[in-house]
Protein backbone atom coordinates (compact mmCIF):
# COMPACT_ATOMS: atom_id res chain seq x y z
CA UNK A 1 0.00 0.00 0.00
CA UNK A 2 1.40 3.32 -1.24
CA UNK A 3 1.78 6.02 1.67
CA UNK A 4 -0.33 8.94 1.75
CA UNK A 5 0.48 12.16 1.30
CA UNK A 6 -0.72 12.74 5.30
CA UNK A 7 2.16 10.05 5.71
CA UNK A 8 4.96 12.42 4.92
CA UNK A 9 3.44 15.69 6.24
CA UNK A 10 3.37 13.81 9.48
CA UNK A 11 6.98 12.23 9.32
CA UNK A 12 7.94 15.93 8.50
CA UNK A 13 5.98 17.76 10.98
CA UNK A 14 7.44 15.06 13.48
CA UNK A 15 10.90 16.02 13.22
CA UNK A 16 10.53 19.74 13.05
CA UNK A 17 8.41 19.22 16.81
CA UNK A 18 11.38 17.04 17.81
CA UNK A 19 14.17 18.85 16.58
CA UNK A 20 12.51 22.28 18.11
CA UNK A 21 14.62 24.34 16.03
CA UNK A 22 14.44 25.79 11.80
CA UNK A 23 15.71 23.17 9.60
CA UNK A 24 15.88 22.42 6.11
CA UNK A 25 14.65 20.37 4.06
CA UNK A 26 17.92 18.50 3.53
CA UNK A 27 18.09 17.87 7.15
CA UNK A 28 14.53 16.12 7.04
CA UNK A 29 15.53 14.20 3.34
CA UNK A 30 18.46 13.12 5.09
CA UNK A 31 17.11 12.10 8.14
CA UNK A 32 13.72 10.10 6.29
CA UNK A 33 16.05 8.32 3.92
CA UNK A 34 17.09 6.72 6.81
CA UNK A 35 13.89 4.84 6.76
CA UNK A 36 13.06 5.29 2.83
CA UNK A 37 13.97 6.07 -0.47
CA UNK A 38 13.00 9.58 -0.87
CA UNK A 39 13.82 12.56 -3.16
CA UNK A 40 14.95 16.10 -2.20
CA UNK A 41 11.87 17.30 -4.75
CA UNK A 42 9.21 15.40 -2.60
CA UNK A 43 10.46 16.87 0.80
CA UNK A 44 10.60 20.66 -0.21
CA UNK A 45 7.56 20.14 -1.69
CA UNK A 46 5.49 18.83 1.63
CA UNK A 47 7.18 21.51 3.16
CA UNK A 48 6.40 23.89 0.95
CA UNK A 49 2.66 22.78 1.45
CA UNK A 50 3.11 22.68 5.23
CA UNK A 51 3.59 26.55 4.57
CA UNK A 52 1.20 26.97 2.53
CA UNK A 53 -0.99 25.80 4.93
CA UNK A 54 0.11 27.62 7.78
CA UNK A 55 1.85 24.95 9.75
CA UNK A 56 5.74 25.80 9.48
CA UNK A 57 6.91 29.39 8.73
CA UNK A 58 10.20 29.70 7.01
CA UNK A 59 12.79 31.85 6.44
CA UNK A 60 15.62 32.65 3.87
CA UNK A 61 19.15 31.29 4.68
CA UNK A 62 21.29 31.35 2.40
CA UNK A 63 19.80 29.62 -0.83
CA UNK A 64 17.38 27.50 1.03
CA UNK A 65 14.80 27.76 3.19
CA UNK A 66 14.73 27.16 7.24
CA UNK A 67 11.76 25.90 8.46
CA UNK A 68 10.27 26.37 12.03
CA UNK A 69 6.60 24.67 13.62
CA UNK A 70 3.78 27.44 14.26
CA UNK A 71 1.59 25.36 16.15
CA UNK A 72 1.96 22.17 18.51
CA UNK A 73 1.77 18.60 17.69
CA UNK A 74 -1.87 18.82 19.80
CA UNK A 75 -2.79 21.47 17.97
CA UNK A 76 -2.14 19.73 14.30
CA UNK A 77 -3.09 16.20 15.15
CA UNK A 78 -6.57 17.91 16.61
CA UNK A 79 -6.82 20.28 12.61
CA UNK A 80 -6.38 16.82 11.51
CA UNK A 81 -9.45 15.29 12.89
CA UNK A 82 -11.56 17.90 12.08
CA UNK A 83 -10.59 17.87 8.64
CA UNK A 84 -11.75 14.74 8.55
CA UNK A 85 -14.69 14.99 10.16
CA UNK A 86 -15.75 18.10 8.04
CA UNK A 87 -15.88 16.16 5.37
CA UNK A 88 -18.19 13.34 6.02
CA UNK A 89 -21.65 13.21 5.05
CA UNK A 90 -23.09 12.67 7.83
CA UNK A 91 -21.07 13.80 11.02
CA UNK A 92 -22.98 12.59 14.00
CA UNK A 93 -22.65 9.09 12.08
CA UNK A 94 -18.76 9.65 11.37
CA UNK A 95 -18.32 10.59 15.28
CA UNK A 96 -20.05 7.58 16.13
CA UNK A 97 -17.90 5.16 14.25
CA UNK A 98 -14.80 7.17 15.65
CA UNK A 99 -15.66 6.56 19.35
CA UNK A 100 -16.88 2.69 18.47
CA UNK A 101 -12.64 2.25 16.85
CA UNK A 102 -11.38 4.25 20.69
CA UNK A 103 -10.16 1.96 23.11
CA UNK A 104 -10.84 2.90 26.76
CA UNK A 105 -7.91 4.78 27.30
CA UNK A 106 -8.67 7.18 24.45
CA UNK A 107 -12.16 6.88 25.98
CA UNK A 108 -10.95 8.31 29.25
CA UNK A 109 -8.69 10.85 27.41
CA UNK A 110 -12.12 12.17 25.47
CA UNK A 111 -14.28 12.67 29.00
CA UNK A 112 -10.76 14.13 30.47
CA UNK A 113 -10.85 16.70 27.70
CA UNK A 114 -14.59 17.30 27.44
CA UNK A 115 -14.23 18.22 31.27
CA UNK A 116 -12.00 20.84 30.50
CA UNK A 117 -13.89 22.12 27.63
CA UNK A 118 -17.02 21.99 29.39
CA UNK A 119 -16.09 22.78 33.18
CA UNK A 120 -18.96 21.27 35.07
CA UNK A 121 -20.03 18.63 32.99
CA UNK A 122 -20.83 15.38 34.29
CA UNK A 123 -19.56 12.11 31.98
CA UNK A 124 -22.80 9.49 32.78
CA UNK A 125 -21.01 6.21 33.35
CA UNK A 126 -22.51 3.37 31.10
CA UNK A 127 -25.71 1.86 32.78
CA UNK A 128 -24.80 -2.16 33.88
CA UNK A 129 -25.73 -4.33 31.14
CA UNK A 130 -29.29 -4.59 30.41
CA UNK A 131 -30.89 -1.45 31.62
CA UNK A 132 -32.08 0.77 28.92
CA UNK A 133 -29.82 4.49 28.69
CA UNK A 134 -30.91 6.78 32.01
CA UNK A 135 -31.74 3.74 33.90
CA UNK A 136 -29.08 4.10 36.31
CA UNK A 137 -29.29 8.23 36.76
CA UNK A 138 -33.23 8.01 36.52
CA UNK A 139 -32.77 10.65 33.35
CA UNK A 140 -34.71 9.48 29.99
CA UNK A 141 -32.81 7.60 27.68
CA UNK A 142 -32.32 10.61 25.05
CA UNK A 143 -31.02 13.36 27.61
CA UNK A 144 -28.58 10.85 29.28
CA UNK A 145 -26.31 11.10 27.01
CA UNK A 146 -27.07 14.59 26.33
CA UNK A 147 -28.68 13.70 23.15
CA UNK A 148 -32.21 15.07 22.06
CA UNK A 149 -34.57 12.07 22.96
CA UNK A 150 -35.78 12.10 19.35
CA UNK A 151 -32.03 10.48 18.57
CA UNK A 152 -31.15 13.59 16.41
CA UNK A 153 -27.68 14.36 16.31
CA UNK A 154 -26.41 17.14 18.52
CA UNK A 155 -25.50 20.58 17.08
CA UNK A 156 -21.78 21.43 16.71
CA UNK A 157 -20.93 23.72 19.45
CA UNK A 158 -22.80 22.77 21.54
Amino acid sequence: MPRQLGDLEDAVMTRVWQWNRPVTVREVLEDLQQERSIAYTTVMTVMDNLHQKGWVRREVDGRAYRYTAVSTRAAYSAALMNEAWSRSDNPAAALVAFFGMMSAEQREALQDAMRIVQPGLSVTPEPPSGEPAGAATGEPAGEAAGDPADGAAPEAGR
